[in-house]
């Protein structure tokens, strides 16, 4: 954990900060914040999908109007870079969420709070500018669940964002090998007053997975009776099938997170920018699609949303620039961020977020 404040020198891109947050963080939790499950397939393909597309310029462009506003749910952002639910800030920075907060607060930046945030989702909320979102977890009590969403409401937040592909996860093996232990090291505060899921006596002829861990996996009523309990917008995160992404714009839901968690959840799935373009034939033009996975650089935003993405989430990019310099990484990191995307449209002839489309870009040979 670290309790830095000041931009260290040398800094000229946002993925600087990848290499500098090893430096700044102990090794159990630097291979935590870095690994993903299994043998990390998907981890390489979040980021191997991005150099799949060559950008093509175009000339004579008049651009000296140009922004990069966002049109997203309703509301004008700044820019289209979110900030993604990421768990157990505390490990990167000692004022963990307050800071990431005060962050998104000076950049203009939507900030979606974790269920697993280190801090009470109440006492983030005053740190915020733009009105948060919540990523919400199931809870083995559907009553829980409820109480998590009706809290969130009474704080303020904007949104809710159901996290639905991680019920059971691979372990990370090199965080494993490191020494990490998620039970140990981290203090899921927003549930404390809720009990934890009762152990599961297990014959001799059934699964750990099956029948113990997976006993507790939320089903469409459980998302059915959260759209009809709560009155926020219900988004949900961890989309990568078109028949799943019908079925929930048909249940109500208000928009999707194409993400695969990062690569920690099932490993060996697609990368999310490589699905994107499928999803967003299939729900059509005018609903809201977030992607998350596998951001660096502003160009990869700018892929994002020539493949039909409304906005992007970053998750490790935000931890990594918060453990090297607290608020004012995560500050400097979405403004470097935003400047590369600026780059990129300008070259490409983009005076708005609207002008980026598939033709743009071009495949790169084999």
């Amino acid at each position: 954990m670290s309790n830095v404040n000041t931009l260290p020198p040398g800094i000229f891109a946002a993925a600087d900060y990848i290499d500098l947050a090893r430096q700044a963080l102990e090794e159990p939790v630097w291979h935590y914040l870095a690994c993903g499950s299994g043998r990390e397939i998907t981890v390489r393909r979040n980021r191997g999908a991005f150099r799949n597309d060559a950008i093509l310029p175009r000339l004579l462009r008049d651009v000296s109007a140009g922004h990069t506003r966002c049109e997203l749910a309703g509301e004008t952002l700044a820019h289209p870079v979110l900030l993604a639910p990421v768990a157990h800030q505390s490990l990167f920075h000692g004022d963990a969420e307050f800071a990431t907060a005060q962050a998104s607060a000076a950049t203009d930046t939507r900030m979606i709070v974790s269920t697993l945030a280190s801090r009470r989702l109440e006492e983030i909320r005053p740190h915020c500018a733009l009105s948060p979102w919540f990523q919400l977890y199931f809870q083995p009590r559907r009553e829980d669940t409820l109480d998590l969403a009706a809290r969130a409401e009474a704080a303020g937040y904007g949104a809710l964002v159901v996290t639905l592909d991680s019920t059971i996860q691979s372990p990370g093996l090199n965080a494993l090998r490191a020494g990490f232990d998620t039970r140990r090291d981290t203090d899921p505060v927003n549930l404390s007053t809720y009990p934890g899921p009762q152990p599961t006596q297990l014959r001799r002829d059934q699964s750990r997975i099956f029948q113990g861990l997976m006993q507790h996996a939320p089903g469409p009523d459980d998302l059915r009776l959260l759209l009809a309990e709560t009155r926020l917008p219900v988004w949900v995160k961890g989309v990568l099938r078109v028949d799943d992404a019908l079925m929930l714009r048909d249940l109500g839901v208000a928009g999707l997170v194409i993400s695969n968690h990062g690569g920690r959840a099932l490993d060996g799935a697609p990368a999310s920018l490589d699905v994107l373009p499928q999803i967003r034939a299939a729900v059509g033009d005018d609903y809201p699609l977030i992607l998350d996975g596998g951001i660096r650089h502003g160009g990869d935003v700018f892929i994002a949303m020539a493949k039909g993405a409304n906005a992007v989430a970053v998750g490790r990019l935000q931890a990594c620039a918060l453990a090297v310099a607290g608020p004012l990484g995560v500050a400097h990191m979405v403004r470097l961020l935003r400047e590369e995307l600026e780059l990129t449209m300008a070259q490409s002839g983009c005076a708005s977020l609207a002008e980026i489309t598939a033709d743009l870009l071009q495949k790169r040979p084999e």
